[in-house]
């Protein structure tokens, strides 16, 4: 592992800890500069290339969802602990699937199951532009069902 910030590839582990998921979180230290970094690892397992609605292909890109869910947990009270932590059942998800294909609204769906569960106003935000809530009254059609559903 190299240090991010002098660079060098000598460096120790201080601490090893199991995250909730399946990833492994080291605290590691540079054995030259002597600054301490944070270390993430997890298994890697075949995800399958991501069909978009227009019919391209892309290989999955596991930030650019979770840029998604940070925009759409913005100034909320959602700890990043739990963006990651969605994240990572999503992918597990998408291993479990098998396939070497999936489309992009199976994530969609995913990601907007999550944040419901989550945080309510994250889940409008992300909403709004994944189900294309394009009026006031199909904004205030979708509050309406998320708040008749929390009752």
């Amino acid at each position: 592992m190299n240090c991010p910030f002098c660079g060098n590839q000598q460096t120790k582990v201080i601490d090893t800890d199991k995250d909730e998921g399946v990833r492994i979180h080291r605290r590691r230290q540079c054995l030259r500069c002597g600054k301490r970094f944070n270390t993430y690892e997890q298994p890697y397992l075949n995800i399958p290339v991501i069909i978009k609605t227009d019919g391209t292909r892309e290989e999955y890109d596991r930030e650019k969802m979770i840029k998604g869910i940070r925009i759409s947990c913005a100034k909320r009270p959602v700890p990043a602990q739990k963006i990651e932590q969605l994240a990572d059942d999503i992918e597990r998800e998408l291993q479990m699937e098998g396939k070497r294909e999936v489309s992009s609204r199976f994530i969609g769906d995913k990601v907007i199951a999550g944040l419901k569960m989550l945080d309510h106003i994250a889940y409008i935000r992300y909403a709004i532009v994944y189900l294309q809530l394009s009026d006031l009254h199909s904004v205030r059609d979708e509050i309406d069902r998320l708040l008749a559903e929390s009752n």
